[in-house]
């Protein structure tokens, strides 16, 4: 008979507690008028749920900012994993004293933050007539993501046993075949990290689109939530359709990838 694992549990359910209510909070004040919501109090269930905010959200132009945060994040992931993989591939594969010197420099970005750097990024956009548009965002955003992207390729492509490059080259397999037949699949799990690691932090991105726009046709998912927060200070059942209209692409992408998202996670643990 198994024991039972009362601490496990117990923390289990804790955590339950702690990712449940948050999402409640969101979902049910949605559904509520903002007089129920200040009669009831925040966590009571909604009386008489009502669709009405999720109508007030998108009067406000959530679904053009919802349309430019998309736009952002597929460009970002795309250049930032277009970017690191060719260059892991040359850090891992390369003798060169000059390579691995730009691997060090490169982790370097590592420790500094967005913000710390905000300034000269300003200047570089202006100067190059980039302000208030997507490039200004997607360009710093590939910048500060590529650090960690190479990091993450670079250590799966270690995991390559050197054998297998040896086997291809000696069936007269060049670097393009190299790359494509042996390096893209064998990676497939650093490229979906990398991948979700650049998405989500394109996705949620605030500092790069408040500095680098200014008019409302080019904000973001983000910055627009925070405008219309401060449009509507007090409407918070407006405000948390809002976020829940956000949540919904993510999930959707998760459900539509979840198995190739799983099997490339696990994928090589059974070697």
């Amino acid at each position: 008979m198994r024991r039972l694992n009362l601490p496990g549990g117990t923390a289990a359910a804790l955590w339950l507690v702690v990712v449940a209510v948050p999402l409640y909070y969101v979902i049910g004040s949605s559904l509520r008028t903002q007089a129920d919501y200040l009669d009831a109090g925040p966590l009571a269930p909604p009386s008489d749920p009502v669709l009405s905010n999720y109508g007030t959200v998108f009067a406000s132009g959530f679904g053009h900012y919802l349309l430019n945060n998309v736009l952002v994040t597929v460009a970002v992931v795309a250049m930032t994993l277009g970017l690191a993989m060719p260059a892991a591939y040359a850090i891992v594969r390369s003798r060169s004293r000059l390579v691995s010197a730009g691997f060090s420099v490169m982790l370097m970005g590592l420790a500094i933050p967005a913000q710390a750097a905000i300034i000269p990024v300003y200047l570089i956009i202006t100067r190059l007539h980039l302000y208030d548009t997507l490039a200004a965002i997607v360009l710093p955003s590939v910048a500060f993501g590529l650090p960690m992207a190479i990091l993450v390729l670079s250590s799966t492509l270690r995991d390559i046993p050197a054998e297998l490059y040896e086997a291809m080259t000696v069936d007269g397999a060049g670097p393009p075949r190299v790359f494509t037949s042996l390096v893209l699949p064998l990676t497939r799990p650093g490229l979906i990290t990398a991948g979700i690691y650049t998405a989500l932090g394109a996705w949620n991105g605030f500092l790069f689109p408040l500095v680098l726009t200014q008019s409302d046709s080019q904000r973001t998912l983000t910055l627009g939530l925070w405008n219309f927060q401060g449009q509507h200070g007090i409407d918070v059942p407006a405000t948390m359709a809002a976020v829940v209209l956000s949540l919904l692409p993510l999930l959707g992408a998760y459900l539509a990838g979840r198995r190739h998202l799983l099997s490339g996670l696990t994928a090589g643990f059974g070697k």
